[in-house]
């Protein structure tokens, strides 16, 4: 199995490497990048392009390690037992596979994303190390051994909310995806946008890249943000002259509110117009 990227995701070169390489070495891929630059997306575009199913489990700050394993409803086992159901002689009944029971026992290799790790307790790295490295797990209440034929492809994402413990990161093929240059994002552009006229593509990338470089940003717009702004700006015929206003009066571009997310950006952004209108008085 081999990773050449496809028409709808634009991996770069070193992406692609990182892809191969942890299919190649049978390790979770491990990508960290900013929020907005497409690593979820990433695992689904993998599977298109290998033509294998798509497993996620999308992590939580309350999700623990063993309900991607298993789930044992003792409690509806304890109430049909009261009410005289006869599912409760097979306690397989009352086990509720996770999702890496799911991808183990696929009938053909899957792609598994552990999407968003960080989200949980600090130890939930940790619970999954055998399980993760071994592909195996024992279900206690059945004893049965689940253990995977065919090693799925493991895609874990992190915003680095948390720092993930060293024993895990051992195990893991890491790669971080850097925020995309100015060449990157137009190919990213002409993915969801095929055909935009240049000048306003021109002019929205140059304020966009203009705002990522404001100091003191506290949340950068992303790549998908600038994608909702451009789809704003098509959806209202905003003319791309407006983009490069001179007059410091409208130094905030229009429907700014596709980028900008807080009210402490929002202000920053007013200050600076405010003392560019100053300075031009």
């Amino acid at each position: 199995m081999h990773f050449d990227g496809t028409k709808t995701y634009v991996a770069t070169d070193d992406l692609k490497v990182a892809v191969n390489a942890a299919i190649t070495l049978q390790r979770p891929l491990l990508i960290k990048g900013e929020p907005g630059t497409g690593k979820s997306v990433l695992a689904a575009e993998v599977a298109r392009s290998l033509g294998v199913p798509l497993i996620e489990w999308h992590i939580k700050s309350t999700t623990k390690a063993q309900q991607g394993l298993y789930e044992y409803d003792a409690v509806s086992r304890l109430r049909d037992g009261q009410l005289g159901d006869a599912r409760v002689k097979d306690i397989a009944n009352y086990i509720k596979r996770g999702k890496l029971w799911d991808a183990f026992t696929a009938p053909q290799r899957s792609v598994l994303l552990i999407d968003e790790i960080d989200k949980a307790d600090i130890e939930f790295p940790n619970d999954l190390l055998q399980e993760l490295d071994r592909m195996e797990f024992f279900v206690y209440e059945t004893g049965e051994t689940i253990k995977a034929e065919t090693r799925p492809i493991v895609m874990i994402t992190s915003n680095n909310e948390k720092e993930l413990p060293d024993a895990f990161l051992r195990r893991c093929f890491f790669h971080f995806i850097k925020f995309p240059d100015a060449d990157t994002m137009r190919q990213i552009v002409d993915v969801h946008f095929p055909g935009l006229k240049g000048r306003l593509v021109n002019e929205a990338l140059r304020v966009f890249y203009d705002l990522r470089d404001v100091p003191g940003m506290k949340k950068k717009p992303s790549t998908s943000e600038l994608l909702d702004w451009l789809k704003l700006l098509l959806n209202e015929d905003i003319d791309p002259a407006l983009l490069r206003e001179s007059d410091p009066r409208k130094l905030i571009p229009p429907l700014a509110g596709a980028l900008i997310k807080n009210e402490q950006d929002a202000h920053l952004l007013e200050r600076l117009a405010f003392m560019t209108r100053r300075r031009t008085e």
